[in-house]
């Protein structure tokens, strides 16, 4: 009979722990709701032997289990908790070869908790070129565990990892310190008071209070008099605690650990005089962004050139093959349109998750947070804010959720309400449509004008998110103070097994969460479109006949086609709100996709891909039909006055009830994302419709 084991995975940020899971787990990975940075655990499942999965549990990065911030408690809630059903039976905390003496705290207090815990040492094919050795069987002793040494990148040391997991059960749990060394008096009244249970354990409970957040402790009430000594004093306590466990690590590592500086190469510090420079370091960032944007149109145009045509393609062959009816109409009309409209930007979207795994393989982005602070904070926000910012180019969500290692409140919740003006991928789709109809074809010293159309958009967002902050710390009065350390790791060749599953799974799942909203609303939108209230609709082929009996049967079908579609139920909702968005340079019809989309951003494309499809040919391509729509003077629907006023109310406007939704959570109040919502609409009408009315 087949058996399961709960793994956990923990480990200092930029240990290598997510390549341990990518290699662990490969494509088994479920992220949760939302691609981004993890702030929630991430699970995969292992095949350890012929009879035993392990279920990994990649749980956010965390120096200690003193946690400091919302992603940090995680770790803790789930390691305290016995009848979590994620509740593990082996840890495995992952340390870097290079940080040892930092990364061996984390796993000193983990092994204290009685679970047993493995040690991987990874990046293990740097120790020659940096003049390291161990002992690994002294090492295993001093600890009293068991030690698996690992290269991801060799595909080294993954055998003995599995093989330490089959056999945690013969693991030791014996603590590392004592905590009575100390304060005897103090931790011999809990373990009176308390016979049955882990003093550490309790003490991790106590010590949560003054950390960070309250933890459920039904099961331990009588702490209370514990818990309500002075803070001040817990935390002379908890100092004191660290200590005892460097001196420990300090004195296993004398032994055990051996470096020879005169190996070490200063690789490192060159490239960081010039990246992180406080002039050349921007310079190279925006180069590096400019060549994203350029690669991003260049390198997809001939795999979306291939999916568009073929989706036309499939609406031509099943509309001569079926037989005629609602089910045909449907797939034709709505369904097909509607997926097209998204699957075509598929290119896009993975090479913009290819560019920023290849930016945070490398340790390059830990650099663009480090250079980032110093003119954020001038803004309210702290070097920290870069990561949910750059984070929601992918998604603003889980963008959202990275604000959870933010520790100052102020801090964390501006940077929640400036995070959605970041161009998401969600965008993505309407900009890149807009700018094939609207940019024209050409170079500025040898950037294309497409490619610069698009670098202008995000830098407009980042601009307008810089500014929304700097309002917002003037204007809220939150009073905080906050400190800002960031580690800078190793640069690495970037494992492109890690950057090949990380663009896997986050495309994948952009386009599965996407593609339910998109079919859904694409079948709602058709039903909408196909039926209508009284004789306008359903007597419209007379209607016309009058009105223009010198037309021919194609000429008379498309002109059918549109005036039904005009007197139908989502041609009377897109008539009611046309005078409202007509100074912006927008139709009915936009209308009713600027409507639809507040689901999800990119239900535009596909909303007016259903629309067309009903009014028109239905094996035309998407683009085709937009750029043929004109108005009733004659002239072009998608111009560029209309085509940039287009762009810039979306990348203004709060166009996704998803991201509300995660606002209302992280902030626990309707107050905030209300005032995002309609703060963000007013700002988005007011530019849109100013850069019409200029450019008309």
């Amino acid at each position: 009979m087949s058996k399961s084991l709960n793994i956990a995975l923990l480990g200092n940020p930029n240990t290598g722990k997510t390549s341990i899971f990518n290699a662990l787990t490969g494509l088994t990975q479920k992220v949760g709701n939302y691609p981004g940075i993890t702030v929630e655990k991430k699970e995969g499942t292992c095949r350890l032997n012929r009879n035993t999965k392990g279920n990994i549990i990649d749980l956010p990065g965390t120096y200690s289990l003193n946690a400091s911030s919302i992603d940090e408690s995680v770790v803790i809630e789930l390691l305290l908790n016995k009848n979590s059903e994620d509740f593990p039976d082996v840890c495995v905390v992952v340390t870097d070869v290079e940080n040892l003496k930092r990364n061996l705290l984390l796993f000193t207090q983990v092994k204290d908790l009685g679970i047993p815990t493995i040690l991987v040492i990874n990046m293990a094919d740097q120790m020659k070129r940096k003049g390291i050795s161990l002992d690994i069987p002294l090492l295993e002793e001093a600890l009293d565990t068991k030690i698996a040494l690992v290269s991801t990148r060799q595909d080294k040391g993954l055998e003995v990892l599995k093989d330490a997991i089959l056999n945690f059960r013969q693991l030791s749990t014996a603590q590392s310190i004592s905590l009575n060394s100390i304060d005897k008096e103090y931790f011999k009244n809990l373990k009176k008071t308390f016979p049955n249970q882990s003093i550490y354990k309790l003490w991790m409970i106590i010590t949560q209070d003054i950390n960070f957040v309250k933890i459920d402790r039904k099961r331990i009430s009588d702490a209370t008099d514990f818990k309500t000594l002075a803070p001040s004093y817990l935390r002379r306590l908890q100092q004191k605690e660290t200590v005892k466990r460097f001196q420990f690590i300090n004195k296993v590592l004398k032994q055990g650990l051996n470096i020879n500086p005169e190996a070490a190469s200063d690789f490192r510090s060159r490239f960081d005089r010039v990246l992180i420079h406080k002039f050349w370091g921007y310079v190279i960032f925006f180069v590096i962004l400019m060549t994203i944007f350029q690669s991003i149109f260049d390198w997809s145009s001939i795999p979306m050139d291939f999916i568009d045509s073929t989706f036309a393609s499939l609406s031509e062959i099943l509309k001569s093959k079926l037989p005629q009816g609602i089910f045909t109409n449907l797939l034709i009309e709505g369904i097909i349109p509607g997926l097209g409209g998204i699957v075509i930007f598929i290119p896009q979207i993975a090479f913009l998750f290819f560019f920023i795994s290849i930016l945070e393989e490398t340790g390059y982005m830990s650099r663009v947070v480090f250079l980032m602070d110093r003119g954020l904070r001038r803004f309210g926000l702290s070097g920290k804010s870069v990561i949910p910012l750059i984070s929601g180019t992918a998604c603003a969500i889980p963008a959202v959720m990275a604000t959870r290692n933010i520790e100052n409140w102020k801090e964390r919740l501006i940077t929640i309400l400036v995070t959605p003006f970041t161009t998401c991928s969600a965008r993505l789709p309407v900009y890149a449509i807009l700018i094939a109809l609207v940019i024209p074809e050409g170079s500025f010293l040898g950037f294309n004008y497409k490619g610069l159309m698009l670098m202008a958009l995000y830098l407009v967002g980042f601009v307008m998110a810089l500014l929304a902050a700097l309002i917002l710390s003037k204007t809220l009065s939150i009073k905080s103070k906050s400190y800002f350390v960031v580690e800078m790791p190793n640069y690495k060749i970037p494992l492109f097994k890690n950057v090949g599953i990380t663009v896997w799974e986050k495309t994948r799942t952009f386009i599965t969460e996407a593609g339910k909203i998109i079919l859904a609303i694409s079948i709602l939108l058709w039903i909408m479109a196909s039926y209508g209230p009284g004789k306008d609709f359903y007597e419209a082929d007379q209607i016309i006949f009058q009105d223009y009996p010198e037309l021919n049967q194609a000429e008379m079908d498309i002109k059918v086609s549109s005036y039904k579609l005009e007197h139908s139920y989502i041609g009377i909702l897109g008539k009611t709100i046309e005078p409202l968005i007509l100074p912006l340079g927008y139709d009915w019809k936009i209308g009713i996709a600027l409507i639809s989309s507040f689901a999800a951003r990119e239900v535009f494309v596909g909303t007016l891909a259903t629309i067309y499809s009903v009014e028109g040919s239905k094996e035309d391509t998407i683009k085709n039909k937009m750029s043929s729509e004109v108005r009733a003077d004659g002239k072009p629907l998608f111009n560029m006055a209309s085509g940039i006023s287009l762009m810039l109310f979306y990348a203004f406007a709060m166009q996704c009830m998803s991201t509300l939704a995660i606002v209302k959570k992280e902030t626990n109040s309707w107050k905030w994302p209300t005032i995002q919502f309609f703060g963000m609409t007013l700002l988005a009408y007011i530019v849109a419709f100013s850069t019409y009315q200029i450019l008309a």
